[in-house]
């Protein structure tokens, strides 16, 4: 009854909601080729090999697209195996196509999560397994999965405070839409209890950890971070203050720390790489205003030196981060609370800093902070005054950097536990159960 109610609510919502979505859609572009995805035209997958078994990854975005990067490489290797991924977003797309692409049985968009779409994909995929990441739980797609006996489950999986306090509101619905849910592998025994209190089974619920923990990051080579550092208008030894995935007014906030900085006679350089390139619009007025030098680096190399680079670009945070002095994390300023993730500057070694809440993030930042490893500032006078503070410490920079390194080591492991979990749920879906 409940999939019903859903089913038919969700043709109106979709309407009333597309013109938002194709403007998005529009203003961050690259979503023109395979549209017909969405609608559930997935033709590009080949016949199932006899004796091999088919698994559906759907990621949504170049996060998640990054933290599956390890599981996808042990996944792929299996000769038994053949992986088909979906994503949602054209900048999770251009990953996958950089990174993947050779390597799958299939790549395309998830489609819109409405019966005929939902159907259409399902038959043209066919999987033995779906896999679901973080915080993907679709009612259709799960119904569609049940009906063809197919286990579906969630890796990496979280419920943020704001998912957690939606799901709440409809507690009694959530284990009819959800029933579809074989399993739940939880980042963390916080979210474990909240899928348990939601009302999932204890025995379908466990912790294994956090699969971004398990990233590898290539240390970058003298030559290429001093190419990376010239491309940008950096010097070689000037220490650069870095706005990892920032969002609106995160930018204004950096700016003012940076300008503390000069005023204070320190040395230093900004790097802003915001979380969605094309806000490039609106960030590049905030740089002519204060005055300094900046280079956007959509534009080419650098033709000198500037004190602020505009990363505007996709898939280079990882290397960009290693050049970093001190890191600020995103999307973590009032009135932003939900955080991006700080494991990959915690993973090079990296001091954080973060806004007060990170609540996608929560067991994570807690830890970092109780570890020395991560600095919380409650606002952007906060935030500035933190920054003066580390530059002028450089023994406190150093034990930070440390602690950060330790806290990722210590906390590594997911990634085999969770394809013992893919396994056990493989070694379940034979070909009669499907």
């Amino acid at each position: 009854m409940l999939l019903g109610i859903y089913r038919l609510l969700f043709a109106p919502a979709a309407l009333l909601l597309a013109p938002y979505y194709l403007w998005r859609m529009r203003r961050r572009g690259g979503y023109a080729k395979h549209f017909s995805d969405r609608w559930g035209c997935f033709d590009r997958v080949p016949a199932r090999r006899p004796g091999v078994k088919r698994i559906w990854i759907q990621a949504v975005s170049v996060g998640e697209m990054l933290a599956i990067g390890p599981l996808l490489e042990r996944l792929v290797a299996d000769a038994t195996l053949e992986v088909v991924l979906t994503c949602t977003t054209s900048t999770g797309m251009a990953i996958a196509e950089e990174r993947y692409a050779r390597r799958l049985a299939g790549l395309g968009y998830f489609p819109l999560d409405a019966w005929p779409f939902s159907r259409r994909t399902w038959r043209a995929i066919d999987p033995d397994l779906m896999i679901l990441t973080e915080g993907e739980r679709w009612p259709e797609h799960l119904a569609q999965a049940r009906k063809r006996r197919v286990p579906v489950l969630c890796v990496n999986a979280r419920l943020s405070d704001r998912s957690y306090r939606r799901m709440r509101r409809i507690r009694w619905a959530v284990p009819s839409l959800m029933q579809g849910i074989t399993r739940v592998v939880a980042s963390s025994t916080q979210d474990a209890a909240r899928f348990v209190e939601l009302g999932f089974e204890a025995s379908r619920v466990s912790t294994v950890g956090n699969l971004k923990l398990d990233i590898t990051v290539p240390p970058l080579e003298p030559e290429r971070r001093m190419a990376l550092l010239t491309s940008l208008g950096f010097p070689p030894d000037e220490p650069v203050l870095l706005g990892s995935s920032t969002w609106p007014g995160e930018e204004s906030a950096l700016l003012s720390a940076y300008q503390a900085l000069r005023n204070e006679g320190m040395t230093a350089r900004l790097l802003l790489v915001p979380r969605h390139a094309e806000r490039r619009g609106e960030i590049v007025p905030l740089l002519q205003a204060t005055g300094l030098t900046f280079h956007v680096r959509s534009t080419g190399p650098a033709p000198g030196l500037v004190d602020i680079a505009l990363a505007d670009t996709t898939g280079e945070l990882r290397q960009l981060t290693q050049l970093a002095e001190v890191v600020f994390v995103g999307k973590s300023l009032p009135p932003h609370h939900e955080g991006q993730t700080p494991i990959e500057a915690a993973a090079v070694g990296k001091p954080i800093l973060m806004g007060p809440e990170m609540s996608n993030f929560r067991p994570i930042a807690t830890e970092l902070t109780a570890a020395g490893a991560a600095m919380s500032v409650g606002n952007g006078d906060e935030l500035g005054s933190a920054v003066v503070q580390l530059w002028r410490d450089a023994n406190r920079r150093q034990s930070m950097a440390a602690a950060a390194r330790a806290w990722h080591r210590g906390n590594q492991g997911a990634l085999d536990r969770t394809l013992r979990a893919i396994h056990e749920e493989l070694d379940r879906a034979t070909p009669a159960a499907r």
